[in-house]
C-alpha cells in the first residue's frame, strides 16, 4: 500500500503532475466530505473552538494540525470559522500540514496562503496563512517532524487519513501437531488408564501476502486477464505473524477460531501514540537496572540515549479522527481499490488506483488509552449523529436562508444553491447506500476530565 500510494516514482498521491488531474472531486476518483459541503469543515472548526473554551481559552501556543490535507479544503473551512473567534485565532502560531505529495502541497499553498510564497523550513516548507496572517503554515512529510513541546496546545484533525495506512492481514489456520512417540514398559494385562484425546492440531497465525498472480491454466484460460497480483497465504510463520497479533488480546481471542482473519496497521498504532503524546507530553522512560555482568563492563558500556521526556503542566489540545470502519469489531477483508468513484480490484494498475482499508477504531482507542492515563477517548459515533449534535441542521437552515442574497432577481441561481446545500447535507448524514452518515465514524481524544463528554459526543460547551 505504501509503495502504491506514496512512492516518489510511481505513487498514486505523489505523481499526478498535470493541473486539474488530482484525485478529488467529480473529475477524480473519489469525493470527500469537505468537498461536498462547507458545513462539514465549519463544524470541525466549531468543535475545536468548543474544546479551546473547555480547556480555559489559552491565549498562546495554539497549533492546528491536519494529517493528509488533500486540496486543503477542510483546513480552509476550519480556518475561516476559527477566524471569527479572534481570541482563539490570535493565539494560533503554527498550522502543520502532514503531506508527502509536492503537487498537493502546492494546491494547499494556493488555497490557504494565497500569494504568499513557499519557503524552506528546517522541518520542510512554510508560508503565511491568509486567513490568520499571524500564523505560519508549515508542511512536513511525517508527523514525527512536529515537535512535542511543553507549551504547545495542538488541535488535530485526521479525516480519511488512517484508511490509507498500510496493513498486515493474518488468518488463523490449524497446524498438525506431530504425534508423540511413547514406549510401553509394562507386561501386565491391566488396561491402560483412560486419557483425554491428544489434540492433533494447534492454531497459528499465517500472514496474507501480496504475490504475483499465478499463470492461468492453458486448458481453461480466463475470458479476461486477471489482475497482476493476488493474495496468498504464507506457508510458514513470518516475523509479523508472530509479533503483531500478540500485541492485543483483541486479536489473540480470535486465534482459537480457525479461519478468523484480522487486519493490523502498525503505522496507525505509532501515529496514535504520537498524537496522544502531543496532547499529554512524553512519559518518563525508566531504564532497567544494570546486571552484575553489565556493571563489570560499565567502563566500556555506553548507556542508551533515550529522548528527554516532555512534561506538560497539564494535558492540552485534542484530536478528532473521522474515517470509515466498524465501531467495535476488527476489520476483515477490507482492502479495496477505488477508481472513477467505483470499487475495483486493489491489485490492478498499481499507482493508478486509490487503495484504502477499513479503520480499526478499537485499536485506536486501545493504543491512545495505553499511551497515557491523562487522556479520554470518546466515540466512535456515527458521522450523521455527530454532525446533527454539532448543530449542522441549524447551520444548513441558516445557509438556505441566506441563499440568493446579492443575486438580485436570480431565483434560478437561488434554487440551485438551495438544492446543492440540501443534497450535500443529505449525503453527509444519510444512512442509505449513498449516504456517509452511518458508514463514517467520529472519534475524539481529549485531556482527561472525569468523563465529561465533549460537544458532539453527548456533551455541551
Amino acid at each position: 500500500m505504501r509503495q502504491c500510494l506514496t512512492s516518489p516514482d510511481e505513487g498514486y498521491y505523489t505523481t499526478r503532475t498535470t493541473e486539474g488531474t488530482d484525485q478529488f472531486g467529480k473529475t477524480g476518483d473519489f469525493i470527500t466530505s469537505p468537498e461536498i459541503s462547507q458545513i462539514f469543515g465549519e463544524l470541525v472548526g466549531i468543535w475545536f473552538v468548543a474544546e479551546w473554551m473547555q480547556q480555559g481559552k489559552m491565549s498562546s501556543g495554539l497549533q492546528l494540525l491536519e494529517l493528509g490535507p488533500g486540496r486543503g479544503t477542510l483546513m480552509d473551512d476550519v480556518l475561516r470559522t476559527i477566524a471569527n473567534f479572534r481570541p482563539m485565532a490570535s493565539g494560533i502560531d503554527t498550522i502543520y500540514l502532514v503531506e508527502a505529495s509536492p503537487i498537493l502541497r502546492e494546491a494547499q499553498r494556493r488555497l490557504l496562503c494565497g500569494d504568499s510564497p513557499m519557503k524552506e523550513h528546517p522541518m520542510g516548507q512554510q508560508s503565511t496563512c491568509k486567513r490568520i496572517p499571524s500564523a505560519k503554515v508549515v508542511w512536513v512529510e511525517d508527523i514525527k517532524f512536529i515537535p512535542r513541546e511543553a507549551t504547545n496546545t495542538p488541535f488535530i484533525i485526521a479525516h480519511e487519513f488512517f484508511d490509507a495506512l498500510p496493513i498486515h492481514a493474518f488468518q488463523s489456520i490449524p497446524i498438525p501437531i506431530p504425534p508423540r512417540q511413547t514406549l510401553t514398559l509394562s507386561t501386565t494385562q491391566h488396561s491402560p488408564p483412560t486419557r483425554p484425546p491428544t489434540p492433533t492440531t494447534r492454531n497459528e497465525w499465517r500472514e496474507l501476502l501480496v504475490s504475483p498472480t499465478a499463470p492461468p491454466s492453458i486448458l481453461n484460460p480466463p475470458k479476461t486477464a486477471p489482475p497482476e497480483f493476488e493474495l496468498t497465504l504464507a506457508k510458514a510463520g513470518t516475523h509479523h505473524s508472530r509479533l503483531l497479533p500478540a500485541l492485543s488480546p483483541r486479536y489473540e481471542a480470535l486465534l482459537p477460531r480457525a479461519g478468523s482473519t484480522v487486519e493490523i496497521s502498525p503505522q496507525t498504532q505509532t501515529i496514535t501514540t504520537y498524537l496522544t503524546e502531543l496532547i499529554t507530553g512524553t512519559p518518563q522512560v525508566t531504564l532497567p537496572p544494570l546486571t552484575s555482568s553489565s556493571r563489570t563492563n560499565s567502563r566500556t558500556r555506553t548507556p542508551p540515549q533515550m529522548p528527554a521526556p516532555i512534561t506538560k503542566p497539564a494535558p492540552s489540545g485534542a484530536a478528532l479522527i473521522i474515517d470509515y470502519g466498524p465501531s467495535d469489531t476488527i476489520p476483515i477483508n477490507s482492502l479495496r481499490g477505488i477508481r472513477a468513484h467505483k470499487l475495483t480490484s486493489p491489485f490492478e494498475a498499481p499507482g493508478e488506483v486509490d487503495l484504502s482499508v477499513d479503520v480499526d477504531f478499537g485499536a485506536i482507542v486501545e493504543v491512545a488509552l495505553g499511551a497515557s492515563e491523562k487522556v479520554e477517548v470518546h466515540g466512535p459515533v456515527e458521522q450523521g449523529d455527530w454532525l446533527e449534535g454539532m448543530g449542522g441542521r441549524e447551520r444548513l437552515e441558516a445557509l438556505v436562508g441566506k441563499a440568493g442574497v446579492g443575486m438580485g432577481d436570480g431565483m434560478v441561481e437561488k434554487e440551485e444553491v438551495v438544492k446543492r446545500l440540501k443534497e450535500g447535507w443529505e449525503r453527509l448524514t444519510g444512512r442509505g447506500s449513498d449516504g456517509m452518515g452511518r458508514l463514517y465514524k467520529v472519534l475524539a481524544v481529549v485531556p482527561e476530565r472525569g468523563g465529561k463528554r465533549p460537544v458532539g459526543f453527548g456533551g455541551d460547551v
